[in-house]
């Protein structure tokens, strides 16, 4: 296969599980000092990946969780996060300018307990986290395993035992398992669209923060090539009208609560566009995941399907996908 290390994923997925233990120490310290809410604090990335946590936090609890989008909050604020907040964030480099502003300020001026997630050691976003993780990639995963502890806690996740149990056992092959498969639709998929001029790419549920996150970080940061993502409910109150025969469309499906909103889109689409793709989750057996917690990993699946499509573009396109025109590269 191209461009891809089995060995090296398995080993990354593993770990990042076995950060389960350390994830558990942190949320069962925090629900016995007590708390209010829990705030996700991002930016790009990491607030792609806070919509998905949220999402999939609405679906099975009354947690009162947030998405809050770091450059907003220091023009707005919001009053609901207070010195009772728990704010969580995650970063690769732990200098993300926006997040770092905005920590300083709920440290110094609200007093909220911070918990990180930092792929290194040593950072300045580090230094301002009362609890830390220190581990590469997998940041979907590790917010999800933080939020799914916090709702166990509260009795909205009675499955928590179980569904890791699986997931300790089987995820990582599982998602390996995935790539393969997907190795020769990645292909396909990159020849037919490496020189698209526009690309519409649609989702919902665990999905749309896969979609945002697809559309703008990857194709457009990193493939530059133009994109607009959609939530598949909204899709049909506007964007419709933009799409003809020829327009690029993919279509995300997963298998949360909202997959019938993304099969509406998957009904109508072939009436008006005969150039739309769709990645559905369900094509692939996931072996010793069950059936009823294949919607909690199913934008982890999108993600290992997605990998093989960007392992293609990099390589017909030329581009490295490291390469920056402006991002860290000019003041702004």
């Amino acid at each position: 296969m191209l461009k891809f290390d089995e060995k090296w994923w398995l080993d990354s997925f593993s770990g990042a599980l076995e950060k389960r233990k350390e994830i558990e120490k942190i949320v069962d310290t925090v629900v016995a000092q007590g708390y209010d809410n829990i705030f996700f604090l991002g930016i790009g990335g990491t607030y792609a990946s806070s919509m998905q946590v949220v999402q999939h936090i609405k679906e099975f609890s009354a947690m009162p969780a947030f998405v809050e989008h770091a450059a907003e909050y220091m023009t707005t604020g919001n009053k609901a996060l207070t010195k009772d907040s728990i704010v969580v964030f995650s970063s690769v480099s732990g200098t993300t300018e926006e997040v770092l502003v905005a920590l300083k300020h709920i440290r110094e001026h609200v007093g909220s307990r911070v918990i990180g997630f930092i792929d290194k050691e040593n950072t300045p976003m580090g230094d301002l986290a009362d609890h830390l993780v220190i581990y590469p990639m997998n940041e979907q995963l590790k917010f999800f395993m933080l939020a799914d502890r916090f709702m166990w806690h509260r009795g909205d996740f009675d499955e928590y035992e179980e569904l890791y149990k699986d997931l300790d056992a089987h995820l990582p092959a599982a998602l390996v398992d995935v790539e393969k498969r997907a190795d020769e639709f990645g292909k396909a998929f990159a020849e037919k669209h490496h020189l698209d001029e526009m690309h519409y790419f649609i989702g919902a549920g665990n999905q749309m923060g896969a979609t945002y996150s697809y559309a703008m970080c990857y194709w457009e940061e990193q493939h530059w090539i133009r994109t607009k993502s959609i939530h598949a409910a909204e899709f049909l109150h506007g964007t419709l009208e933009i799409v003809d025969r020829d327009t690029n469309v993919t279509l995300f499906l997963g298998e949360d609560s909202q997959r019938p909103l993304a099969e509406r889109v998957k009904a109508f689409l072939p009436r008006i566009c005969g150039n739309c793709t769709f990645i559905d989750t369900k094509d692939y057996p996931l072996e010793g995941i069950r059936e009823e917690f294949r919607g909690h990993i199913s934008h982890l699946v999108m993600m290992a399907v997605n990998r093989r499509i960007d392992a293609h573009l990099e390589r017909i396109n030329c581009h490295p996908v490291e390469i920056r025109r402006y991002y860290r590269q000019l003041k702004y």
